[in-house]
């Protein structure tokens, strides 16, 4: 199996690069947000055991994916150091115990390019966040950076449209051979 790390700040493209990505090649789609809007049946946003419930949940299912034979997982993830690194290093272990392949990218864009976004409906819509407020106080907060592997491709989303971006993924990683 193939695990696609798409990680960045908050408003970097990650779904966006997934999705169009998922257009070119086979694969399947775990958004962030989908074990943090499970974790929102149970808890309030951070309430004491969200993240707990919200790791939990995206490890079970990288290990079924493994488990499974998925040839192909996106994923998309906020990723901050150094408070992300263990969980990080969790993935790491799920993908190499199963003799799967870890490709890590890195999106990123200008804050400027970030507030323009972060607004957009649809993130709205999915209960991402949309604030510019948040979002500066976030990216004041978090060192949101790429993770910590020399293999870690890096793409500036405010440069190319989301599918020259997934284009480049796709190339970079021979994921179309």
């Amino acid at each position: 199996m193939k695990l696609l790390f798409l990680h960045g700040a908050p408003a970097a493209g990650k779904l966006t690069v997934a999705k169009a990505l998922l257009r070119i090649v086979p694969g399947r789609l775990t958004d962030n947000h989908a074990a943090i809007d499970l974790a929102l049946t149970v808890f309030d946003f951070g309430a004491p055991g969200f993240w707990q419930l919200v790791q939990t949940v995206r490890e079970a299912a990288l290990e079924a994916a493994c488990e499974q034979g998925v040839p192909l997982l996106v994923t998309t993830f906020c990723y901050a150091e150094p408070e992300d690194r263990a969980y990080f290093g969790r993935v790491e272990q799920i993908i190499e115990r199963h003799g799967g392949k870890l490709l890590p990218v890195f999106l990123h864009c200008s804050r400027e390019e970030a507030l323009r976004r972060v607004g957009n409906p649809d993130r709205v819509a999915r209960r991402k966040l949309s604030s510019g407020e948040h979002l500066i106080h976030d990216l004041d907060r978090y060192d949101l950076t790429a993770v910590p592997r020399a293999d870690c491709l890096r793409l500036d989303t405010s440069v190319d449209p989301a599918e020259v971006t997934a284009q480049a993924i796709v190339r970079h990683f021979g994921l179309g051979s």
